[in-house]
């Protein structure tokens, strides 16, 4: 069986945050941060025109997406512990056991994940990208998309979607 591919793997397709990590045992890190570069990749049927789909199309809204979480601190929503709470004041409380932290509300972003590792941000990052692929091109066929989130080199978090 013959599959197609593009590869985008751009400088500039990255974004810096603060974040930690909570491990298993209950213990985490402490707060830091990342420069992290996304690349992506998009297994497709090949067009009359010999394309998967043009670069130009998918290196914006990737871009759109690091731009989103740029310069942020990016908390994990889901976690079962983690509380926070967005204050009248402009400010957002986020409390993990005996730690507590305050920053400005616009600083924060709650995402919809369980820990703030590669490996989530690789999947927020690839279910996103699917999902605006699917919106802006209707008739692209995407057969796989992976997409990987380096948060230093040689270390990375991977996520992939199949339809098969």
């Amino acid at each position: 069986m013959e599959r197609w591919s593009i590869l985008i793997e751009k400088e500039y397709l990255k974004f810096s945050c603060a974040h930690f990590l909570i491990f298993p045992d209950g213990s985490k890190e402490r707060l830091h941060g990342h420069n992290y570069q996304v690349t992506a990749e998009v297994d497709g049927n090949l067009s009359e025109f010999g394309l998967v789909i043009d670069f130009k199309m998918v290196k914006p809204i990737i871009k759109e997406l690091c731009d989103h979480l740029d310069e942020h601190w990016l908390i994990p929503g889901e976690h079962r512990e983690l509380r926070y709470q967005h204050r009248d004041d402009g400010h957002t409380e986020v409390v993990y056991r005996e730690c507590r932290y305050l920053a400005p509300t616009s600083e924060v972003i709650v995402m919809p994940i369980n820990n703030t590792s590669a490996e989530n941000f690789a999947a927020w990052i690839g279910r996103s990208l699917y999902k605006r692929l699917q919106e802006s091109f209707g008739k692209l066929s995407v057969h796989r998309l992976r997409v990987t989130v380096s948060e230093t080199s040689g270390q990375a978090g991977v996520y992939t979607y199949s339809d098969s």
